[in-house]
């Protein structure tokens, strides 16, 4: 290697803390190195983006990535940066929400790659099969209650009113434990995860210094929030996830692209796989002319087609062209269907002689009456497909809807209605 991940980790922010000689070692060794998912959904979001990426850079430095899905710590739940105790996922939960994560992290990291092939392992392989009193005599030993008292996560949920149950405590032991299994089954040495799971993985680098007498290191990430101190991937429309039912393409790259001018920086080194003279460049361009928006618009090119690939990019980005004056009778209906998808809709038949348009404002529930629709016309404030209304008379036929199959009503800048045509005419 030409190079050491950790100096590209730190020119990029992505070191919060490390223990002692990681540094060293990882200039002059290829390590095995994991970090946990928390198979809470059949979906990761943005919000994991970090580590993921954190294992991918792992692997083309020439490391060999390991990402445990939590199968077995996922029916207990993590305390860490938890105010209180989730809801335990049941067994099918579980298994279902694998399935899905695993997909993803494929788009990610190569499973074939030689000599350091990625792993995709589920702990609940060696964690379902632990008798109790075994693991108490042969891990929990290792492990006095002020010891675990002293971590954050602990200690933080003691601070709450309603505590931390026995279940949630224990997740500390199990965790290190997985480590424990990963430097017996692969030789992994190095655990990596967000700044509020120091404590797990320092407990996990001491199990194995006691039981094995080997040497383990952890490097934890910063928690990502934005500038204005909101929780990274959080919106007024709720999590933005990697899954593309859950948040469309469209909808994914619009959220990077409505990225902050302070954030756009520490995002393209965090999120992107672009060298430092590009995101320097970029840097330079924002702030010239930050109105061009050039950093969002690379950042969301760049996320977007590592998490949905150059297809759908290209899709979003042409949909994106329907929010900036684009006709809307030269875009395909599944354009506007994404672009426009949270806008109410409703079914016609739509005859050869077509609707009053007047009436299908009112129908659509964009005016309360043809009285106030005749006067939204008259002031210039009623669009079908994005051209204005003039006439108050006018008549919507089947040639006036988008392949034959969608019409658009706006009123004003933005309030829309879908017209959606059961018949073709």
């Amino acid at each position: 290697m030409s190079a050491n991940v950790y100096q590209e980790f730190e020119w990029r922010g992505m070191v919060y803390d490390a223990t002692e000689g990681l540094v060293e070692i990882l200039g002059r060794e290829t390590l095995t190195a994991y970090i946990g998912f928390d198979p809470t959904a059949a979906s990761l979001h943005v919000g994991s983006l970090l580590p993921i990426m954190a294992l991918a850079r792992l692997q083309r430095f020439g490391h060999s990535p390991i990402a445990i899905v939590g199968g077995g710590t996922g029916l207990i739940g993590d305390p860490s940066g938890k105010a209180q105790e989730r809801a335990l996922l049941t067994d099918e939960q579980v298994e279902e929400n694998l399935r899905g994560i695993r997909e993803q992290l494929a788009r990610f990291l190569d499973f074939d790659a030689a000599p350091n092939p990625a792993r995709i392992v589920n702990n609940a392989d060696w964690l379902r099969p632990l008798e109790v009193m075994a693991f108490l005599r042969d891990i929990g030993k290792h492990f006095t209650v002020s010891y675990m008292l002293a971590k954050e996560s602990v200690n933080r949920r003691l601070e709450q009113e309603a505590g931390i149950s026995f279940t949630e405590f224990s997740y500390l032991l199990l965790q290190a434990y997985d480590f424990l299994v990963l430097h017996d089954r692969y030789g992994c040495t190095l655990q990596l995860g967000g700044s509020d799971q120091w404590g797990n993985i320092t407990a996990g680098c001491d199990l194995i210094r006691k039981v094995r007498g080997g040497k383990a290191h952890g490097l934890v990430m910063p928690l990502v929030t934005s500038a204005g101190g909101v929780k990274f991937g959080k919106t007024e429309a709720g999590t933005v996830w990697l899954d593309a039912a859950r948040t469309s393409p469209f909808r994914f790259y619009q959220f990077w692209l409505n990225t902050d001018d302070r954030d756009a920086i520490p995002y393209l080194k965090f999120f992107t796989f672009l060298d430092a003279a590009v995101i320097r460049a970029l840097e330079d361009d924002l702030a010239r002319a930050p109105e061009r928006r050039d950093a969002q618009r690379a950042l969301a090119r760049d996320v977007t087609r590592l998490v949905h690939g150059a297809d759908q990019l290209r899709r979003a980005e042409r949909a994106s062209g329907l929010l900036f004056g684009q006709s809307l009778t030269e875009a395909s209906v599944e354009d506007i269907l994404m672009v426009f998808d949270d806008a109410p809709s409703i079914e016609v038949d739509l005859a050869p002689e077509g609707i009053p348009i007047t009436r299908l404002a009112v129908e659509s529930g964009l005016e309360s009456s043809s009285s106030s629709t005749v006067r939204l016309i008259r002031g210039g404030g009623l669009y079908l497909n994005d051209e204005r209304v003039t006439n108050e008379r006018e008549r919507v036929t089947p040639d006036r809807a988008i392949d034959g199959r969608l019409v658009v009503l706006r009123k004003g800048q933005r309030e829309r209605r879908l017209i959606r045509v059961k018949n073709k005419g």
